[in-house]
């Protein structure tokens, strides 16, 4: 009679394993398949005859082999359940899935529990694995990280540069401000503007002075380093933060996008349009108060350079009586 029951628990045990919308792998500690569900066997094509019996990684390749091992091992060890989440690895298996609210054929997501088993005798001697597919959740997920990614950058972009708009501009130059301040290391500031814009405008028209914004916008990426940062202050003006820079090596930078933008046209109907850029160069200086005082001194010179004729760049130099004063490059 105890044996029926035994039978007849095992068989209804074996219909919930098989009919549980998850993968469940009972394994002994010689990473032999003891179970094999209904759910494995239709996600991987691999029957229960083929690999009840077997060593788990033998049958199944890409499998992430020692990190299962590591994960089951130290579940073993600690003789409490463990959880693996698609966020830390997003397959542990390589199963395609098909839900149509994923877009069809991808990769299955999925989360892992493992749960130690004790035998008859109280030894911990299984572990069983289960497999939920989570792809639904974490396609929904990973679409709200990119639309907030996105949204993100459309708060801190200028629409017609890509470059840092104003307000996260300043921000940065804020941000600069208290680094300089805290370690009295070096940054140069450098503000500069298109001369002659409005004469552009009035003679091409605004989409053609768009475009030698834009012009602008290109040739500063590719002259400027990966850690300064560029932004357009507003109208024809940029801004541009060269962290561990000093003045004197700012001019290396200014004069080459001067150059630059001198050599270079904006091809339109009616001509191709050339224009020169006025630069101003301030060095941080303990002396500034706040980085609106850095900022005006920066303006101060790029304004000194447009008095002197433009197409020059000028820079804020500190005199002996702690006042500071432009300088022509």
């Amino acid at each position: 009679m105890d044996n029926t029951v035994t039978l007849s628990d095992f068989h209804l045990t074996m219909q919930v394993m098989d009919n549980i919308d998850a993968g469940v792998v009972i394994l002994d500690r010689n990473y032999t398949v003891l179970a094999w569900n209904t759910f494995m066997q239709a996600y991987s094509g691999i029957s229960v005859e083929r690999i009840m019996g077997k060593n788990l990684f033998d049958v199944i390749d890409n499998l992430p082999e020692e990190w299962l091992k590591n994960k089951i091992s130290s579940t073993f060890k600690l003789r409490t359940r463990s959880f693996s989440s698609w966020e830390d690895r997003s397959c542990i298996f390589n199963f395609i899935n098909f839900s149509p609210i994923t877009g069809g054929e991808s990769m299955m997501y999925q989360n892992m529990t493992l749960t130690p088993l004790k035998s008859l005798n109280g030894d911990y001697s299984h572990i069983c694995l289960t497999l939920t597919d989570v792809s639904d959740i974490a396609k929904s997920k990973m679409h709200l990280r990119e639309s907030n990614e996105q949204l993100t950058h459309l708060s801190m972009t200028d629409r017609l540069t890509q470059l840092f708009n104003r307000g996260h501009w300043e921000a940065c130059l804020a941000e600069e401000f208290e680094r300089c301040r805290q370690t009295q290391l070096p940054s140069t500031l450098v503000m500069f503007d298109i001369d002659h814009f409005k004469k552009v405008n009035d003679t091409f028209g605004h989409i053609a002075g768009d475009g030698v914004i834009k012009n602008i916008s290109n040739i500063l990426r590719r002259t400027k380093r990966q850690s300064d940062i560029a932004g357009r202050y507003g109208g024809e003006e940029f801004g541009v933060i060269l962290p561990a820079t000093s003045a004197e090596l700012a001019l290396y930078f200014t004069e080459r996008l001067r150059t630059r933008v001198e050599e270079s046209s904006v091809v339109t109907d009616l001509r191709n349009i050339s224009v020169t850029i006025s630069l101003g160069v301030c060095e941080w200086a303990p002396s500034f108060r706040s980085y609106e005082q850095w900022l005006e001194c920066a303006d101060h010179s790029l304004y000194q350079s447009k008095q002197q004729g433009r197409n020059q760049s000028n820079v804020y130099q500190r005199v002996s009586s702690g006042s500071e004063q432009p300088a022509s490059a």
